[in-house]
């Protein structure tokens, strides 16, 4: 947007800045409809940003200086340090944005083969990027004082608007991408268990990638209109891409090293060659960059430093929970022996108990068996798994096992990232049940039964469900005593602000309110 200060001088700074924040909140208010119905432009316009430019640059070359081919030579760099030593090192910074893009290589390996980011690469990206600077620098040499606004003002006046168009366009769409990543990440995380839940809504059927979150989406558009409104400067905010990417690239190096040694097992003397040339390519660069993080360059670090400690503290505290339940889960023999107790009663109708353990059941039922002294008749624990799949086939979304014991079983419920769990909580009772009532009849856990003992089991199923269903889950909470390091304390402390805010762990089911049931249980730390 900086381009129209160029025709109009009389646009200021600040209306600039407005603008910019004003594209930025349309992108991201359009962020819930998708990319789908607009992803055929994208690819259209960045080919246009990527013709254009470089003829651009061809005609600046034979206009103003047709020799600054001669640039390519690498003897000029070594003059360059000789000539200005400390200066040289520092004017590296300066320089580093005319390679960033280079270090989404790997990731780009997620999406595409080696061999079309190569062809990309070499045929269409590279020597835009060459043509496209060597114009510039032509332009610059005869024209040394615009080296403020070298881009626009290199561009002659009779294309200057359908560049600048272009132009606006692929920065556009080169928000949308990184966007599009951010959600990408930040649902990975969560399946991960890295970070606290948010909801996380799929805009396409048949691709994985096409997420939205609206917290993330809302949260991610303050930040950034803060960044233009606060840091406008284009200057800063380039500083702070700067440290970023060249910090990217050597981090992707030592990682990529580590991956050379102890995974593809390659010839130290390879590794050796590898590492010193890119380290110590990068390494300069860093350093240089490093320079610049007082103009702006500490902004990703500030904005780093506090997503990683969202991640680490929710992770530390999920971390302690499961080792907890793990420590302390109800095997079944423990469930057959909590039942037999006299004074638990096994009262009328069908219970959905939510557990995140598969192999023992969560430490809430013991809680819930000792303080309500009763269990439903037909009570039936259940796991939500997620899988990375659009869809799960019904047959395989419910595996149902019987757990040894008179109306207890377990069921596993797979979902993937297109399948819909806004059901009608009647509907999935059904769907459970339905399933339940097959697994009896066909005795699948291969245990003999008689006609009888089916029969009985199966009315046993139809009572429990016309006396009333309920679903049953646990909430759980950190008792943080005062043997609690001071660690723990905070770290703890820092978890259950985040819990209390986040989605809950249970996707919604549309289960009626009369049929929720909340236990809560204090884990001692």
């Amino acid at each position: 947007m900086d381009g129209l200060r160029a025709p109009f001088p009389s646009v200021s700074k600040s209306l600039v800045e407005a603008l910019s924040a004003t594209v930025l909140v349309v992108l991201f208010l359009l962020q819930k409809f998708g990319t789908s119905r607009v992803s055929f432009l994208f690819s259209p316009i960045m080919g246009m940003w990527t013709l254009t430019t470089p003829i651009v640059g061809i005609y600046s070359i034979i206009h103003h200086y047709p020799r600054i081919f001669k640039a390519l030579s690498p003897h000029y760099i070594v003059h360059f340090f000789l000539r200005n030593g400390k200066e040289g090192w520092l004017l590296l910074g300066g320089t580093v944005l005319c390679i960033t893009g280079s270090e989404a290589l790997f990731a780009d390996l997620g999406h595409f083969n080696r061999s079309s980011i190569q062809i990309a690469f070499f045929f269409t990206i590279y020597p835009s990027l060459v043509l496209t600077y060597a114009g510039q620098t032509a332009y610059l040499i005869k024209n040394p004082n615009d080296h403020d606004d070298g881009f626009y003002k290199f561009i002659p006046t009779a294309v200057y608007w359908p560049i600048f168009i272009v132009a606006t366009s692929a920065a556009i769409v080169a928000s949308q991408s990184l966007i599009s990543a951010t959600f990408s990440v930040i649902k990975q995380s969560v399946v991960l268990d890295y970070f606290p839940r948010v909801k996380v809504v799929h805009t396409s059927r048949s691709k994985e990638g096409e997420v939205y979150s609206p917290e993330v989406n809302y949260i991610l558009m303050i930040l950034c209109v803060a960044v233009i409104l606060i840091f406008g400067d284009g200057k800063d905010i380039g500083n702070a891409f700067g440290v970023v990417v060249s910090l990217v690239m050597l981090i992707t190096t030592i990682l990529l090293t580590l991956v050379m040694i102890i995974i593809w097992r390659t010839p130290c003397g390879l590794v050796a060659l590898y590492f010193s040339v890119f380290f110590v390519m990068e390494g300069v660069y860093v350093s240089a960059v490093c320079t610049k993080i007082h103009e702006g360059g500490w902004i990703p670090f500030a904005i780093s430093f506090f997503l990683a400690l969202i991640m680490f503290g929710w992770f530390y505290g999920r971390q302690r929970k499961m080792e907890y339940e793990l420590t302390h889960k109800i095997p079944l023999d423990r469930l057959g022996m909590l039942l037999s107790d006299p004074s638990v009663q096994r009262v009328p109708g069908l219970c959905f108990f939510y557990t995140n353990i598969q192999d023992g059941l969560t430490p809430v039922l013991g809680h819930y068996i000792k303080n309500m002294k009763s269990l439903h008749k037909v009570t039936i624990f259940t796991t939500l798994r997620y899988s990375l799949v659009p869809k799960v086939a019904p047959r395989e979304r419910i595996v149902i096992k019987k757990l040894g014991l008179k109306g207890v079983y377990g069921c596993v419920v797979h979902y993937g990232y297109a399948d819909s769990l806004n059901l009608d909580g009647d509907d999935f009772v059904g769907q459970v049940t339905a399933s339940l009532r097959v697994h009896i009849q066909n005795c699948s856990d291969g245990r003999p039964s008689s006609p009888m003992e089916i029969q009985e089991e199966i009315s046993d199923l139809e009572q429990a469900k016309q006396a009333g269903v309920a679903h049953v889950r646990g909430k759980t909470r950190f008792y943080i005593g005062k043997s609690c390091s001071w660690f723990d304390r905070i770290m703890l402390a820092f978890y259950e602000l985040l819990h209390n805010n986040c989605r809950s762990a249970l996707p919604a089911l549309w289960v009626p309110l009369p049929q929720r049931i909340e236990v809560g249980m204090l884990y001692e730390a």
